[in-house]
């Protein structure tokens, strides 16, 4: 056996491969320390067979203990090494020992979605914590849980997570067929799998939805969708969506019913500044200052009066600045990333409109809409907002209000006719897990 192995992995100076002799009999073991957890072979392997050896015991272990696994296919040793798993070889049978190495024994706190009255846990990059952290918050009986691969190279484990009597069977259904056509060397992330399944890169919004909170996973499954967990990535992947789902946060259920309405409404008004307000401004500034009381008119006149070129290169340029600074703060070292983002975007402001190359109300229409972006609660669909704005704003260039009203309009069409998984993005409202089940059953 260990020849065979090291022939296959061209003898790695990290694999120990050994064979093992006690006095009574030998055992040839190899395993990589780096991805077993040592405690685990030691008080598995080692300690029973040097010290503690009496044969019929070990023949009980070997058979009896769920650790130990028979691995009669040399085809699959390599595998089972590479995942983390030791390797015995005993009276001329191959046992694989489950020692895998958990990095992560504790759940971590929130860092993306955080929240101020629900719990502050988030989940781990190990796929049986997550597991567990879900089963935690949605212990039901009718929770199934199925084990998959992917990855040509990184073998990759997912667990996709439903409540089979809430689920819609169309949207499983729909889920099955694509992920068996996802095709793939590495799968690292949640994202990356989210893309690969949504087909991103035609959609110009996200149709599955990344959550890093075990509660808002155990919500989802209760509302009949669809989790996946990916084995080393903190994040859970969840579908069918609709678009009031990235617009909702998990305060919204921990606050007062109507406080959280109000708060909620107050995203829509940030999302909407933020996809339209440059557009407006140019409509309004080069197009149709009727659309405005004859004072506000008179004011943009007025600020833009030492610019020298039209309202759109205005646009651009501070447009420009603000996607600079955020993707800098993003980048930058988290200690001094908003610190830096902060002063930048100060100075910059500052010294481009003393300097004449933007108008004082371009500063403000472009810090409503940096804040405005950091309203939306889900950084995908964040994104997509970011990137819809260019949209108007080419629009606003060439057609003025006309063409802001008539982008909006074709992006609702858009929207209605969008489907995720089967499901309807725009919908207000779904039918109830009973029609629901009868309907997908029919």
């Amino acid at each position: 056996m260990l020849d065979e192995i090291k022939k296959k992995l061209g003898a790695p100076a990290d694999l120990v491969a050994e064979t093992m002799d006690n006095g009574f009999t030998k055992m040839e073991f190899c395993f990589f320390p780096s991805m077993c957890d040592i405690k685990q072979v030691k008080d598995g392997i080692l300690v029973p067979f040097s010290y503690r050896f009496d044969p019929d015991e070990f023949k009980r272990m070997l058979k009896a203990d769920v650790c130990f696994i028979d691995a009669p296919d040399p085809e699959e040793w390599v595998g089972m090494l590479l995942k983390g798993c030791a390797l015995i070889k005993y009276e001329d049978r191959v046992y694989s020992f489950a020692a895998i190495r958990k990095m992560q024994q504790q759940p971590e706190d929130t860092e993306v979605e955080a929240s101020l009255q629900g719990p502050q846990s988030a989940m781990t990059e190990d796929l049986d914590m997550n597991t567990y952290l879900i089963r935690l918050r949605y212990n039901v009986p009718t929770l199934t849980i199925e084990k998959l691969e992917k990855g040509d190279v990184s073998k990759t484990r997912l667990n996709i997570l439903y409540d089979r009597d809430k689920v819609d069977l169309n949207s499983l259904e729909e889920l099955k067929k694509r992920l068996d056509t996802v095709h793939t060397k590495l799968l690292q992330a949640a994202g990356q799998l989210g893309m690969l399944l949504g087909n991103a890169r035609f959609s110009m919004f996200p149709i599955t939805i990344q959550s890093e909170r075990p509660d808002r996973v155990a919500q989802f499954l209760q509302r009949g969708k669809i989790a996946i967990l990916v084995d080393g990535s903190r994040f859970a992947v969840a579908m069918p969506v609709r678009f009031f789902d990235f617009m909702h946060a998990m305060d919204d259920d921990y606050e007062p019913f109507w406080m959280g309405r109000v708060i909620i409404l107050f995203r829509y008004i940030g999302m909407l500044l933020s996809m339209t307000l440059p557009a407006l401004y140019i409509a309004v500034a080069s197009y149709n200052p009727e659309f405005v009381r004859v004072q506000l008119a008179f004011s943009i006149d007025g600020s833009r009066a030492a610019v020298p070129y039209p309202s759109f290169v205005e646009v651009f340029i501070m447009l420009f600045m603000i996607e600079a600074l955020i993707e800098a703060s993003i980048r930058l070292p988290r200690f001094v990333g908003s610190t830096a983002a902060t002063v930048g975007g100060l100075i910059l402001g500052q010294a481009a409109q003393q300097a004449g190359l933007v108008s004082s109300i371009m500063i403000i229409v472009t810090s409503v809409v940096a804040i405005s972006n950091f309203v939306i609660p889900n950084s995908s669909f964040s994104y997509s907002i970011r990137a819809m704005k260019y949209v108007f704003v080419v629009a606003a260039i060439f057609y003025g209000m006309v063409g802001v009203i008539v982008t909006m309009f074709l992006i609702i069409v858009y929207l209605c006719h969008l489907r995720s998984f089967g499901q309807p993005y725009l919908a207000l409202f779904l039918p109830s897990d009973e029609q629901s089940q009868k309907k997908s059953g029919a």
